[in-house]
């Protein structure tokens, strides 16, 4: 069995001053490098995935990040690194103040860019999945946010499962 490693990430559209740039991070790589990524992560124990990238989001720019859609879900297997991903890509908006403040050490700032700003740092991308979640993104592709349920109870889960079918009528 591979372990495959469950990851979110949010592409973010600005606002105002920021209107067709979009909100990009600049990190130091495990390897030491400078890459850039969208704001992006794991998911942890206990959390959902809507949580997880409202995490990751703040822990990278300190933005409140309030997602809306799910953009797609995206498998690499494996990636350069040999290590298998399954992105799941989120579209929101930032609420309230918008000036960056990471918290994350890794994260050295997060940057406002354009769709040409990112295709000129190509060679310094974290991910090949940038491009595609940007792609999606604006073709417009977007799919509701209940297409993620989550538990983390399993026995509740089945108990409303068993009281639904119960009840159903055909």
């Amino acid at each position: 069995m591979l372990p495959v490693h469950v990851t979110v990430a949010a592409v973010i559209e600005g606002t105002g001053d920021n209107k067709g740039r979009f909100l990009m991070v600049e990190e130091t790589a495990s390897n030491g490098a400078i890459v850039f990524n969208q704001p992006a992560g794991h998911l942890e124990e206990n959390e959902s995935l809507q949580q997880a990238i409202v995490r990751e989001v703040f822990e990278e720019t300190g933005l409140k990040f309030k997602p809306t859609a799910l953009v797609g879900t995206y498998l690499l297997n494996p990636a350069t690194n040999n290590r298998y991903y399954l992105r799941f890509c989120f579209t929101g908006y930032i609420a309230g103040n918008h000036t960056t403040a990471p918290q994350d050490d890794d994260i050295i700032a997060a940057h406002w860019m354009s769709k040409e700003d990112i295709l000129a740092i190509l060679p310094q991308h974290r991910s090949g999945l940038i491009l595609d979640c940007l792609k999606d993104y604006l073709s417009g592709q977007r799919f509701p946010l209940e297409l993620l349920p989550y538990s983390n109870n399993e026995e509740a889960l089945q108990q409303s499962g068993i009281k639904f079918l119960t009840d159903y009528k055909l």
